[in-house]
């Protein structure tokens, strides 16, 4: 089994700043639309929210690739392509994994952070170049509506969003700055792709995560903690 940590939303790169956490809810912005969106941010509701976090370079009625896609069945809707892609491939990443969505959050009044907003259960995954399936043309899925590689796939299966910025869901340590992760105990050096780097992992269990990248995967085989430490995460995820 394979949990893979996987950065989603806008940063200080991707849309201008921190997506927001409103009313105790963090609200994951989608980056500007790429190759293809039937979507806008007023559509999603985060027209203003859009605008705050980009200091009005995108408003309501900017396009969006809405991706991941939480669905109101409880089903996640997940494209992936490119080198990103191939890294999931090439780390063996299929049906039974989980993605755990974080991105870059920013609490009014208080400093960003890194934190899980999302899951996804891998049930099906599908490969656009040979077949686009109803469903996601039906949903409007960005990686549907265009192919944005050869090796374009969505991933599909139980998946929501966190309804609460709880502090079992914050990745980044109390004093920060973002990319200081308090880092489960499971999670050991040489774990984690893209994070090999020895003094990447320091004392204090904690980890200095990469500045880009998307896929972090961590093989967790048949291990008990780390799927214990996954169960808590999720039940925190789905309250």
């Amino acid at each position: 089994m394979r949990i893979i940590f996987s950065r989603k939303g806008f940063d200080s790169a991707a849309g201008g700043g921190p997506s927001p956490i409103v009313d105790g809810r963090p609200l994951s912005l989608p980056i500007p639309a790429g190759a293809a969106s039937r979507t806008t941010y007023g559509d999603l509701g985060l027209g203003d929210h859009a605008g705050r976090a980009s200091r009005g370079k995108l408003g309501a009625n900017d396009l969006c690739h809405h991706d991941p896609m939480f669905r109101a069945d409880g089903t996640c809707l997940f494209g992936q392509c490119g080198a990103a892609q191939t890294h999931l491939e090439n780390q063996g990443v299929g049906i039974g994994d989980v993605f755990l969505f974080f991105g870059l959050f920013r609490e009014e009044g208080e400093a960003p952070h890194h934190r899980i907003f999302g899951y996804l259960k891998v049930e099906t995954i599908a490969h656009l170049a040979d077949n686009i399936p109803q469903v996601l043309l039906d949903a409007d899925h960005p990686h549907a509506l265009a192919l944005h590689a050869s090796n374009d796939a969505v991933y599909a299966g139980e998946g929501r969003q966190a309804a609460r910025a709880s502090d079992a869901l914050r990745l980044t340590v109390p004093e920060g700055p973002p990319s200081l992760w308090k880092r489960p105990d499971w999670l050991k050096p040489g774990g984690l792709t893209y994070h090999d780097r020895a003094d990447r992992w320091l004392r204090g269990s904690r980890l200095r995560s990469v500045a880009r990248g998307q896929e972090f995967v961590a093989d967790i085989g048949r291990r008990q903690a780390p799927r214990a430490w996954l169960d808590r995460i999720l039940d925190e995820i789905g309250q």
